[in-house]
């Protein structure tokens, strides 16, 4: 399947950039992925006591709540589209070029969207020009993705995320300074629903919605998302999922692929 027809110049035909149309897989995005107020606590001590941040490939607005005066980038008309009433309009542009002066926020920030960028290190560069002080990034760690149990139901799925998750010691050679990385433990009832999200709660992901919220369903034919579906759905009927994970469902965190990467000048 081609998923780059729509696109022109980098951009595609609503406006979103990177490799995957969100005018198409962002719809319904928010009723699905919801701020976590338990991961935004990972974020929120990142920035510190940043005044301004500016929150690039920000969508919907997710966790934009870590600072008094949030600027928000986003590409996607339709993720900007979708942004609440009570949060300012997002600057429609792209990571590699961010138009701010050098040095124009106190912090800058990004959630689940460097794996998006056509070019990664120009991203971070740009980040790391306009903030003066913290760069914030939660992203997943590529070497960890398929440790996750979706990845005997959809391993295409999961190498997908593995593809297009960029490795951890790229992000900090690309921002230099002072890096940090820390793990972020996903909570059992976690509202931000990614893949890992639904870990302790299989059926979850039995809804369309919840998985054409995870942007790597996108990059599998539809029939062999809906046998992936067909072999979860199956074995949580008969029991199977269970046998071999039904622990989870009591454990109240996982410590899987979810990182918070932090770079100060050095």
């Amino acid at each position: 399947m081609d998923h780059t027809s729509n696109v022109t110049g980098g951009r595609r035909s609503d406006g979103s950039a990177g490799d995957a149309d969100y005018g198409t897989i962002g719809l319904g995005y928010t009723g699905y992925r919801r701020p976590d107020d338990r991961i935004a606590r990972f974020i929120a001590e990142a920035v510190g006591d940043a005044q301004t941040v500016v929150n690039v490939g920000a969508g919907a607005g997710a966790y934009e709540s870590v600072a008094p005066q949030v600027t928000a980038v986003e590409p996607s008309a339709s993720m900007r589209a979708q942004r609440p009433a009570h949060l300012s309009p997002a600057v429609d542009a792209v990571a590699e070029d961010l138009p701010f002066a050098d040095d124009a926020f106190d912090a800058a920030m990004t959630t689940f969207s460097v794996h998006q960028w056509s070019d990664l290190k120009a991203g971070l560069r740009e980040m790391r020009r306009v903030a003066r002080g913290p760069v914030a990034i939660l992203t997943c760690d590529p070497d960890l993705v398929r440790d996750f149990w979706l990845y005997e139901y959809a391993p295409l799925v999961l190498d997908t995320e593995a593809r297009r998750y960029p490795a951890i010691g790229d992000i900090a050679d690309a921002l230099g300074g002072e890096v940090s990385v820390r793990p972020v433990p996903i909570p059992a009832d976690c509202t931000d629903g990614f893949n890992e999200a639904y870990y302790a709660r299989p059926e979850r992901l039995l809804d369309p919605g919840a998985r054409q919220a995870c942007s790597a369903w996108s990059f599998v034919e539809p029939g062999v998302c809906e046998q992936y579906v067909e072999r979860l759905a199956n074995d949580l009927r008969s029991g199977a999922w269970d046998e071999r994970h039904g622990a989870l469902r009591r454990q109240p965190y996982l410590n899987g692929s979810l990182v918070l990467v932090r770079a100060v000048p050095g």
